[in-house]
């Protein structure tokens, strides 16, 4: 008895540590925390699919828990004050600085979007109300948090359309002096998806004569591209913790349909059509990528299929999606770039969406546009937003810190 009891002991060791441990990069501070932090994906990740699969709850659905399991309920304390609104119908959370210095000073203020591959996640997520605070405290500055609609349930453009209702609701002079909000210093700020959004909507904001501008743009990660998902970054980050190769596609598919053909298609490259491949010059790595980051992989243009947007999934909806600006801010011509803010881009070595940023700083210091470009070399997907115990990185707290300093120096 003893014998076996032993023998099952070493074979739930021997399996747990073969299922925790991963290959990651020693130049990642705290590997085993993100071991351990990743596994709890994976398994969820498991669970997801085999719910799917039985036709219990759609992957994304499942997923929807880490969500759940970091919301909260964002109260007022003493230093700032939070309150819940409607913008044009979109549900915002609103953070302002309780002590002024004088009853006319005007505000800075910063709309931020959260992440989550437009899927998951939420402006009362813990990481994001941490953040909120944060920079209210630093800059004294008002903080928006837009509760944009999700995909599946709403796919593009609704989440992109209520950041841009929000915006345009908040950006109205009488809605700026209610809050006491200088118009010259706003931001609009991401990460991930949220990034996203947040190029998209300064790319539409610039279009528009006689409209109040950001004087600032902050994109953290950003995802900024559908039509090449097989950038070096992609490769050589396809199995890395937190946001795989696999999940990222899952997250662009979804954006757009729950066609499984559309997701298929993107994991296999072949998604573009002729409608999309005129603007493959624009995500051509091999001319905005600098030399350090082609490694040993070799430009190869994604294959276009004449078939693919119409019978796999519409050419009326998602093969026109991925092609839109909305949707992939780097996709628009170089002119459209020249009057954007100044821009604050962060990018980490170990995230398929590295080169997406990277694409987009090249492109906006070609147009003329100020970039300040932080590149992590030991960083990963999602790393500013684990700021809480258990999963509180030190990686999270610096890129914190140096986000808001810029801010705190450029707004």
């Amino acid at each position: 008895m003893r014998l076996g009891s032993i023998i099952l002991t070493v074979a739930l060791c021997s399996f747990s540590a073969y299922y925790i441990y991963e290959p990651i990069p020693e130049e990642i501070e705290e590997r085993w925390k993100l071991m351990l932090t990743n596994s709890f994906f994976r398994s969820l990740s498991h669970l997801a699919d085999l719910s799917e699969l039985l036709g219990l709850k759609d992957y994304m659905g499942v997923m929807y828990f880490i969500t759940l399991a970091e919301k909260v309920v964002p109260v007022s304390d003493e230093h700032v004050k939070v309150t819940e609104e409607k913008f044009d119908g979109v549900e915002v959370l609103l953070y302002q600085p309780k002590h002024r210095s004088g009853d006319a000073e005007l505000r800075r203020a910063v709309i931020y979007l959260h992440g989550g591959g437009w899927c998951l996640g939420s402006s009362r997520m813990s990481p994001y109300d941490l953040l909120a605070r944060n920079t209210v405290t630093e800059l004294g500055a008002v903080v928006l948090s837009v509760e944009y609609r999700l995909a599946p349930a709403h796919h593009f453009p609704v989440p992109y359309e209520d950041v841009y209702r929000v915006v345009k609701h908040f950006l109205q002079k009488g809605v700026l002096a209610q809050y006491s909000v200088d118009p010259g210093r706003i931001a609009v700020a991401g990460d991930s998806a949220g990034g996203n959004l947040a190029a998209a909507v300064s790319q539409q904001l610039q279009k528009e004569p006689g409209q109040i501008q950001f004087k600032a743009q902050a994109l953290i990660y950003p995802v900024l591209q559908a039509l090449d998902l097989n950038t070096p970054s992609y490769q050589q980050n396809q199995d890395m913790p937190i946001l795989p190769r696999t999940l990222m596609v899952r997250f662009w598919s979804e954006y757009f349909t729950s066609n499984k053909a559309l997701f298929r298609a993107m994991m296999a490259n072949t998604h573009n059509n002729p409608e999309s491949s005129s603007l493959l010059k624009f995500v051509n790595w091999s001319a905005f990528l600098p030399e350090t980051y082609h490694r040993k992989y070799n430009y190869s243009a994604p294959a276009v299929l004449q078939g693919v947007g119409g019978e796999a999934v519409g050419m009326d909806g998602p093969s026109r999606s991925f092609a839109d600006p909305r949707a992939s801010p780097l996709l628009v011509p170089d002119t459209a770039l020249r009057s954007l803010p100044k821009a604050y881009i962060l990018t980490c070595e170990y995230d398929v969406l590295r080169d997406d940023g990277i694409m987009y700083v090249t492109r906006l210091r070609a147009a003329g546009v100020e970039v300040t470009h932080e590149h992590y070399d030991s960083g990963f997907h999602g790393a500013m937003m684990f700021t809480m115990w258990p999963t509180d990185f030190l990686i999270a707290h610096r890129m914190g810190d140096n986000y808001i300093k810029w801010l705190k120096e450029n707004l």
